[in-house]
């Protein structure tokens, strides 16, 4: 298959380190999850800490995180380790508003650490009652003399159970302010009054939890940038990592189509291999130009960031997540239905990209959320 580095989008250095995060992740990752995902995840983040590659997850000398290289490393990480790419993704999400908006002194405290693998971070924005709904939140953060008194509950919270530091939002306006009562701060999960409430299990094991806080207080400095920039913030360090979800998907994908290339090859049906029937050809066929579709919008969208990093790419990231992600589904579901029973067996490689792949369509804004913003961009340009 056709390496999507190979396209004019990238340059020698992401090819490179394509090559170089490939060549690790074969070396040092087993695709099957431990009975302890949280120190799995430990581990893995030390791993990726020591390797070099989250350095890429942090903001340096001012300059954004290259969204080729976050893109090109969760594929490769993606198509080896699914905990691998979680783990990675998590670290830049988790840290991203600290790169976009953070002042130097928080910079300085947590990015170096983030960057080495010796912090793990975490994005809070969900709530128990609201998801693609950002600007319902009711989590509230009440001035105080020297700072603010946060109080309230966040879900489906990504190393939740694991993280050091989290990025947390808050309404600090009223509730008729909508999304312009918002406020984002940055605090270590060891803050009095922020607990863990609930562990989350979900189909593939991830360090999901449930945050409680309680007259949980910080000081003005642990707020990032003016009160009421909450909205702005959260979408604009999810707009920097979503082309990336996409790219995981397209390594789960690729990890699909070999898998189900190479159990072609060796089944046989009717005296000849299974891969030699004409409808089994056509099945890979679908999923091979999905794929390379899928490839082609995250490149471009990638490239549009990295290369016009001022200007307004929803549109394209939306079609990068939204088709990589609904196309991977397809793509992996057709692999399990190729290898039949032994594709719901459970330890297979193909049922674990099944349970993996699920959540994507879902966070950093679901499948309908995407739709949404392609069809307002096209409206607006149309009138």
């Amino acid at each position: 298959m056709t390496d999507w580095t190979d396209w004019p989008f990238f340059d020698d250095e992401h090819r490179a380190l394509e090559g170089e995060v490939r060549d690790w992740a074969q070396k040092n990752l087993s695709h099957a999850h431990g009975s302890d995902v949280d120190a799995e995840c430990r581990t893995i983040v030390v791993m990726l800490g020591r390797a070099g590659f989250l350095e890429h997850t942090v903001a340096h000398n001012g300059d954004l995180p290259d969204v080729r290289r976050l893109a090109i490393i969760r594929a490769a990480l993606a198509y080896q380790a699914g905990l691998a790419d979680f783990s990675f993704a998590m670290q830049g999400l988790g840290s991203g508003a600290i790169s976009l908006f953070g002042g130097d002194e928080i910079k300085k405290i947590w990015l170096p650490r983030v960057g080495k693998g010796e912090a793990i971070a975490a994005f809070a924005l969900t709530e128990p009652d609201t998801g693609s709904d950002v600007a319902a939140i009711s989590t509230t953060g009440t001035r105080d003399t020297d700072g603010y008194v946060i109080n309230g509950a966040k879900s489906f919270i990504s190393n939740g159970t694991i993280a050091d530091v989290v990025t947390l939002f808050a309404r600090t306006g009223s509730p008729e302010d909508g999304a312009r009562g918002l406020s984002a701060f940055v605090l270590p999960v060891s803050t009095p009054g922020l607990t863990v409430s609930r562990r989350i299990n979900t189909i593939a094991p991830h360090p999901l939890a449930e945050l409680s806080l309680e007259n949980v207080r910080v000081s003005d400095g642990c707020r990032l940038g003016e009160e009421g920039d909450g909205f702005k913030i959260a979408m604009q360090t999810l707009n920097l990592f979503r082309v990336t979800v996409g790219a995981a998907a397209l390594g789960f994908a690729r990890r699909a189509l070999d898998e189900a290339l190479a159990f072609s090859r060796e089944r046989n049906l009717g005296g000849a291999p299974l891969a030699d029937h004409p409808v089994t050809q056509a099945r890979l066929a679908d999923m091979a130009t999905s794929l390379d579709a899928s490839a082609l919008l995250i490149a471009r969208a990638a490239y549009e960031q990295d290369m016009r990093p001022g200007e307004d790419h929803r549109r394209e990231a939306a079609m990068a997540k939204l088709h990589a992600t609904e196309e991977a589904q397809s793509i992996i579901d057709a692999a399990v239905q190729l290898h039949g029973g032994r594709g719901v067996e459970v330890g297979s490689k193909v049922e674990e990209l099944y349970r993996e792949i699920r959540a994507l369509r879902i966070y950093e804004g679901a499948s309908e959320v995407q739709r949404q913003v392609i069809g307002k961009t096209l409206v607006k340009e149309g009138r």
